[in-house]
């Protein structure tokens, strides 16, 4: 068995949604959360099939997102994983409708922070075992942290 770490390339400006699920719909699925979401949310969607003719399925509603999201699961290359990338809307206004899709098994991470993805290879093809997403701690939030973060969150208004 071998491991590998994959880097994730995220567009600037971007987040990442990164999961498994298992069927081919998968795709459609995703395309019409994403498109519900939000008319000004841009994605694109890479789903990499597991069995039959094992291609990467995609869709997308701006062409280098769905590149992005192509390139990041022609990477990773591991079956039933997909990779949401989307811009004009944050991972929090689409995860819990991800995670009802009645594909979706898994969520790794939804993220903008850099992200490695923790891959394992046998016979049969390649798995995800994990991720890496963002920086190790360097503390513990003071009384000032609270307040900035009180304060930006009712600033992107998740908070009143």
């Amino acid at each position: 068995m071998q491991f590998q770490s994959i880097p994730v390339q995220i567009p600037k400006g971007s987040n990442i949604i990164l999961g498994q699920s298992h069927f081919i719909k998968t795709v459609e699925d995703l395309y019409e959360i994403m498109t519900a979401s939000s008319c000004y949310v841009k994605f694109g969607i890479a789903f990499c099939e597991a069995s039959g003719p094992c291609l990467i399925r995609a869709a997308g509603n701006e062409q280098a997102l769905q590149a992005a999201a192509i390139d990041n699961a022609k990477a990773i290359a591991a079956g039933h994983s997909f990779i949401i990338v989307m811009q004009n809307a944050y991972p929090i206004s689409v995860l819990n409708a991800i995670k009802q899709c009645p594909e979706v098994c898994h969520i790794y991470c939804a993220t903008t922070n850099p992200v490695d993805v923790i891959v394992t290879e046998t016979d049969q093809g390649r798995g995800i075992l994990g991720v890496v997403d963002g920086s190790v701690p360097k503390g513990v939030e003071t009384d000032e942290d609270v307040k900035v973060r009180h304060q930006f969150l009712r600033q992107v208004s998740y908070k009143l």
